[in-house]
This record gives C-alpha cells, sequence and structure tokens, in this order.
C-alpha cells in the first residue's frame, strides 16, 4: 500500500496553452529531459527539475503537442535557503544508515535538493527488498531520515487465470484453493491458448510484451507449456497470457506508445496474499498466498494497469488522489478486459473486481475484492486509503464505458492519461478528461464523459 507524500505546490498554474509553439521552445532552463512518448493526439515531454545540476525531488515540467497547440503542465518547485549544494555525509554512508534499518544494501544513491522552506539536501537511495524498493531520503550533512516509501502500486487480493478465472469460467462462486490442489472440479475451465510474440530463439517465456523473470523459470524447446494450477509453471504462462493480451488490446485501439516494452513478472517467491508493481525496476511481482495471484487475470491485469500509467506518466501517484485514481484505473482495466471473455451475470457481474481471487479471504456472494458500481462518491466519502477511494474513481470510468461503449471509453481514458501529472487531484484528472473525449470524438462523448464524473460527485 502507498503511503501519502505531500508535495508543494506547483510555482505556476498546470495547464497552460501556448498557440503555435513547440515543446522546445516551452522547456525552460534548469531541465533535464526524462522520456518523450506518442499518443492518439500529440506527444508528451517529460523533464525533471533541476538546481544547479542536482534533481529537485517531485519536480517535473512537461508539454503536450496537439495540432500546433502546446499544453505545458509546469510542476517545480520552489528552491529557497538552500544551505549548500555540497553533501557532509558519502553516499556510502547514506547507505549504510539504510542498511542498518532495513536490513539491505541500498542498491543506489543520489544526491537530490527537497523543497521546501527551507530546501534541504539529501540523499535518495533505493532498496530493493523482497516485499519492493524502499525509496528513502537521508538529509546529506546529518543523515537524519527525512522520508521513505515503499514504491510498489499493489492489489489487495490474488487470484488466477484461467479466462478469465475459473469461478467467472464455470460460473461456480463455491470454488476454493484448497491449497492449490488441482482437481476435477477445474477441468473445464482450462482453455490451450496461443503465447503469442514470444522471442524467436527462445524456450523461456520471453517476448515482446511480456518478460518472466520468475525464480526457476519454466523452458520447453517446443514453446508447449502445458500445466495444471498445482504447479508454479501455470502462473507463469498465465501471466505472460495475460500481459501480451492486454499490450495486443491496446495496440488495437491505436496506441504504439503505451508501456510498448517486455514487462518484467515475476510469479515465485513472494508468499504473501499480495501482488504489486515496483516503478523503481518496472517490475510485477505476484504473491502465492491465499489463491495464487497469476490465477486471476483480474490481478494481472490490475497490476499492469499501474505500469501503464507509469509509463505514460514517470513517477505517477505521488499525491493520495492520485494514489487513488492510480488504483481505481487498475480495478477499471481488470474489469474492461474481462469484458472481452466473460458474461455479465448475476453469479459474476462485471463490475466484480477478481472475483475468484477474493474467495480466500470473503464469505460473501459474488466474491468481489472491490467492486466499480458502488455507491462512493466524492468527497464525502474519501477515507485517505488509496485502495478505497480508488473505488470513487473506477465507477466513474465504468460509467463512461456504459455510456460510450468499450472501444471508445478506454481510447478516451487511455489517451487523456497521457495529460496528467503525478499528483493531480480527481477533478483535475476529470477535467482532463472531459476535454479529450471532446477532442476524440466531439460534444456528446463529451456530455456522457462529464456526466459519469458529475454522478461521482467528481465535477
Amino acid at each position: 500500500m502507498k503511503r501519502t507524500i505531500r508535495l508543494l505546490a506547483p510555482l505556476v498554474t498546470v495547464g497552460v496553452v501556448i498557440a503555435g509553439g513547440t515543446a522546445a521552445q516551452a522547456a525552460p532552463a534548469g531541465l533535464q529531459l526524462v522520456q518523450t512518448r506518442q499518443s492518439l493526439l500529440g506527444a508528451h515531454t517529460w523533464y525533471q527539475q533541476t538546481y544547479r545540476g542536482i534533481p529537485v525531488f517531485g519536480g517535473y515540467y512537461a508539454t503536450h503537442t496537439d495540432k500546433g497547440v502546446l499544453t505545458v503542465d509546469d510542476g517545480r518547485k520552489a528552491v529557497t535557503g538552500l544551505a549548500d549544494d555540497i553533501a557532509g555525509l558519502t553516499a556510502q554512508g547514506a547507505r549504510s544508515k539504510v542498511a542498518g534499518r532495513l536490513g539491505k544494501q541500498p542498491g543506489s544513491a543520489q544526491l537530490v535538493i527537497v523543497p521546501g522552506s527551507p530546501a534541504t539536501l539529501a540523499w535518495m537511495t533505493l532498496t530493493p527488498t523482497g516485499k519492493g524498493t524502499y525509496r528513502t531520503l537521508v538529509d546529506a550533512d546529518s543523515g537524519a531520515l527525512l522520508q521513505e516509501k515503499n514504491t510498489v502500486r499493489q492489489a489487495d487480493g490474488k487470484g488466477r487465470v484461467f479466462d478469465p478465472n475459473p469461478v467467472v469460467k464455470l460460473q461456480n462462486e463455491s470454488l476454493t484453493d484448497n491449497d492449490n490442489a488441482d482437481g476435477p472440479q477445474f477441468a473445464r475451465a482450462y482453455r490451450t491458448v496461443r503465447l503469442t510474440q514470444l522471442d524467436r530463439g527462445t524456450d523461456k517465456l520471453h517476448g515482446r510484451y511480456a518478460f518472466n523473470i520468475s525464480d526457476n523459470q519454466v523452458t520447453n524447446h517446443s514453446r508447449t507449456f502445458l500445466f495444471n494450477r498445482s504447479q508454479d509453471g501455470f502462473e507463469q504462462v498465465m501471466a505472460y497470457y495475460s500481459i501480451t493480451g492486454a499490450q495486443e488490446y491496446i495496440h488495437r485501439l491505436g496506441f504504439r506508445d503505451v508501456n510498448n516494452e517486455p514487462q518484467d513478472f515475476s510469479t515465485t517467491g513472494y508468499e504473501d496474499d499480495n501482488s504489486y508493481y515496483d516503478p523503481s525496476v518496472d517490475g510485477i511481482t505476484f504473491g502465492t498466498g491465499g489463491v495464487d495471484d497469476a490465477e486471476d487475470n483480474e490481478v494481472i491485469w490490475h497490476e499492469y494497469g499501474h505500469a501503464i500509467q507509469d509509463d505514460q506518466v514517470p513517477g505517477f501517484g505521488e499525491s493520495e488522489e492520485a494514489g487513488s485514481i492510480g488504483e481505481g484505473f487498475g480495478d477499471y482495466w481488470a474489469v474492461t478486459m474481462s469484458q472481452a471473455t466473460s458474461p455479465n451475470t448475476a453469479v459474476t457481474p462485471w463490475a466484480c473486481v477478481m472475483d475468484w481471487d477474493a474467495t480466500s479471504y470473503t464469505d460473501d456472494t459474488p466474491h468481489c475484492l472491490r467492486r466499480t458500481d458502488g455507491p462512493k462518491v466524492y468527497p464525502g466519502d474519501l477515507e485517505n486509503e488509496v485502495h478505497a477511494d480508488g473505488e470513487i474513481w473506477s465507477h466513474a470510468l465504468w460509467d463512461v464505458n456504459r455510456a460510450l461503449g468499450r472501444t471508445t471509453a478506454n481510447r478516451v481514458i487511455l489517451e487523456s492519461q497521457f495529460f496528467f501529472n503525478p499528483t493531480i487531484s480527481m477533478p483535475e484528472a476529470a477535467r482532463r478528461t472531459v476535454a479529450t473525449a471532446l477532442v476524440l470524438y466531439g460534444p456528446y462523448a463529451a456530455l456522457k464523459t462529464r456526466a459519469a464524473f458529475h454522478a461521482r460527485g467528481i465535477l
């Protein structure tokens, strides 16, 4: 679960529009290029703010071009009262302090400036652990801990994939994990599928859009990977299949630059009943507690949703509301991917998220980790917990889906996220989604999109 980091307000208002401008003209001094992405409407260039050549923590600058019109997101932070830009503590000294607390040696240490009044020079370390990467800020002079955060983006529940999972396939809410045992009750849920996009010359699950980094990776010279749910290889196959299928769907929507790369994933070695996306290493880890997480496609698609957003907006989800948007989008992405292969029934409604995974920790039926059609509204039902608050955002997206249709809605939703920033609020993200609907599909689509956010109190 991500912890909240409150960042300072930007120096200027975001969303400044400059007619006839270019990204190069718009970018002021003191910026370091991070990435450029192409979307349906234009190009999106992201920069890291620097001060005296040192990165400013949380400071960003982005330009978005659309038909000669330039929009700027200025998230630069004020740097005032910085006593010194020379560290009194060495990088190794900072690593040692972090290692003493976390029990593991950080993999990297970088000088950054933490904005504030006054600003502080700090070492930022990244420490890989069994539960994800911890990002730590240590005062570069005193060695005092300034901030620490586990950077993973998680789901609370786990599952396993058939297509999308055995509960949905068999319309049977009474199925149980039974300590990962296979049995005749699962026979009709299995489906033999084609594994596409595998790298040539490999006997592993390494491909164009998914890359297996699990311990004890399964191999087969003929590329025939046939396992049952009691075998570790089954989860590896399903993670590869589900991630690849999601990226192929994104391409069918017209996008060529939304996490268009081999996504690292691991399905072994993490025994908690949890899964997470770790942006520090751009990897997804699936737990094996309860129902093995990678047995439920909707867990896989939820975590892949985090990878999508992190690719579109570097560092997405730093504020509480942006983190909630991330969890809500992950739930929505799981549900909309299930639309393609699942019936919408009273037993397993589309709006129920992770029906198979949730059998390990819920008693009511249908078994749902969360739903995308709950009654919560903004801001009265905010709990300052990203998974709970994400239900507000996922419901709004689901209403857009039901109003515009799956294909249209998903083009609007994915395209709009290019225009988000790492600390965006729900109302601002909603306004940018409505604006995207207007440009892509006209006034009717914008009206329906706005109505969906209005129903949840966001607009």
